[in-house]
């Protein structure tokens, strides 16, 4: 193969059967509900942690199936690849982009392990009040704003999860 047809061969996309789970990720994240009911502050800050607590939602269902392991990894990159065009669409300049994918990154995983601990209690009272507590460390609400909305909504979201078998996840089929 010459040097010519390696560089202008299209690439396998490796990440594009699961474009369909990120892009429901997305779409659930912007569901009024989270920003009316839910009463994340809808700003940039809290669409971040919109996305970011669905996500992990999902990442916490995926890690639990071995089968999944490398596809949580691949949706993770989906997100880092969003994350990019976001920042530098924003003005973020190349030389600051890999800090901030750092920090979101960093972000994402102390949710994650936030909300594993806390899910993780049989305790359900328990487990809500440790929702409650993550969720006003990690989510953007608006003033005043009572997290225990926020709890319903993830509880909610974390069960209709629980409940999408393994392919249907992939594809994207997270019933609400």
């Amino acid at each position: 193969m010459s040097f010519l047809s390696r560089l202008t061969r299209s690439r396998r996309d490796d990440a594009a059967d699961l474009r369909p789970l990120w892009h429901r990720v997305v779409e659930i994240s912007r569901e009024k509900v989270w920003y009316q009911d839910g009463q994340v502050a809808d700003t940039v800050p809290g669409r971040f942690d919109a996305i970011s607590i669905v996500l992990s939602a999902v990442l916490l269902r995926m890690e639990r199936e071995d089968a999944l392991h490398v596809a949580s990894t691949r949706l993770t990159e989906l997100f880092v690849t969003d994350m990019d065009g976001q920042l530098r669409q924003g003005g973020v300049g190349d030389l600051m982009v890999g800090k901030h994918i750092a920090k979101l990154m960093s972000t994402l995983g102390g949710r994650i392990g936030a909300l594993r601990d806390a899910l993780a209690m049989d305790d359900h009272a328990l487990g809500d009040a440790a929702l409650a507590g993550a969720i006003e460390r990690n989510i953007t609400l608006v003033e005043g704003g009572d997290p225990a909305a926020a709890v319903a909504l993830l509880r909610g979201l974390v069960r209709d999860i629980d409940a999408t078998d393994a392919e249907a996840l992939l594809a994207g089929r997270i019933a609400r």
